[in-house]
């Protein structure tokens, strides 16, 4: 019988290391909250299943998407599967960025991700406050917004960097 080796153990870790921070993120609300800064939120979820539906060389899976989603949903209090809508209309959009691009670019990508996540947000609060009644604070969904854009730049550079180093994959 053959048992797992601590180097095979770290591998397969650091190989599903984006499922695990998926989870960890919804799980713990990840949009930097915490911090008791009224003006500096940004949803980690958002950047990493754009990331991962868009290059396709990290395979998240919809329905590991979907279930983080119902996950969220629970966590926060929100009614039941809009986050997980969200986070598909999110893959959905990379799909088809993904399909129509010729010639990858990361300023394309970016400005993408900025029209996505408005229409997302944007359908997802719709949802909120018309089927549900629930009360929004548009400032601070603007703030999660800008810094989510933002921040992408730079997670999109880790996640390169965890690509090439960690599994091997070159990016043309």
């Amino acid at each position: 019988m053959t048992g797992i080796s601590k180097q095979s153990l770290i591998k397969i870790i650091l190989s599903n290391a984006p499922i695990i921070l998926l989870f960890i993120s919804v799980l713990n609300e990840f949009d930097l909250n915490y911090l008791d800064s009224k003006y500096f939120s940004f949803n980690f979820v958002y950047i990493l299943i754009f990331y991962c539906s868009l290059k396709k060389n990290i395979n998240l899976g919809y329905g590991l998407i979907f279930l983080a989603g119902i996950i969220n949903d629970v966590v926060t209090n929100i009614p039941i599967g809009l986050s997980s809508l969200g986070y598909l209309l999110i893959c959905v959009s990379a799909a088809y960025l993904r399909t129509i691009t010729l010639r990858p670019s990361l300023l394309k990508d970016w400005i993408y991700f900025l029209f996505t996540i408005l229409a997302v947000n944007s359908f997802i609060y719709t949802l909120s406050t018309l089927i549900f009644s629930l009360s929004i604070e548009y400032f601070d969904l603007l703030i999660n917004i800008f810094f989510t854009f933002l921040l992408y730049l730079i997670f999109y550079y880790l996640f390169e960097t965890y690509e090439k180093k960690i599994i091997g994959i070159s990016n043309v």
